[in-house]
């Protein structure tokens, strides 16, 4: 595992697992929602985007968090291992409201500079949504990865997977 794609619903843990897996491993930590937006949640151009992205894969070691599914085919191009965070919805609702009462008004340490934490309800019916919107397109995707796929359903299998690795 040298090239680490973690995917999954907002809200599920991505960018909380590629950090402790980041520490664990030694391997170079991306946060793709720190290279998608500008300040003031701007979102990067179409051909921006397609740049940031190949400039960020072209490391020959690397974990990258983000969904940004216009990209996944692309960056699983180049990755040997995909964790995918296949949490209950409503975990990641849950989780999406705490998160957003705990930290607004401030930018998050995996989010770009001058996009603080904030209440967006479409956001929160996108992860809602997500299980019967995304996922079966994410799912049809892997299902031409040639690495290894690792799917973990619950808190209780990352705390597990974790484990795995031992404590730096």
């Amino acid at each position: 595992m040298q090239r680490i794609l973690v995917i999954g619903s907002p809200g599920a843990g991505k960018s909380t697992l590629a950090t402790e897996l980041a520490r664990r491993t030694g391997l170079p930590l991306i946060h793709l929602d720190q290279h998608a937006w500008l300040p003031g949640w701007v979102e990067l151009g179409r051909e921006q985007w397609k740049s940031k992205v190949r400039e960020l894969l072209a490391g020959d070691r690397w974990i990258i968090d983000g969904n940004y599914t216009g990209s996944l085919p692309y960056r699983m191009s180049r990755a040997d291992t995909i964790v995918d965070l296949d949490l209950p919805a409503w975990l990641c609702v849950a989780r999406l409201l705490r998160r957003i009462l705990s930290t607004h008004g401030r930018v998050r340490a995996d989010m770009a500079e001058g996009c603080p934490e904030q209440l967006d309800w479409r956001f929160l019916l996108y992860t809602a949504r997500f299980p019967w919107t995304l996922r079966p397109r994410i799912n049809q995707t892997l299902a031409e990865f040639s690495g290894e796929v690792i799917r973990l359903k619950s808190p209780a299998e990352i705390r597990r997977f974790l484990a795995s690795f031992p404590r730096a």
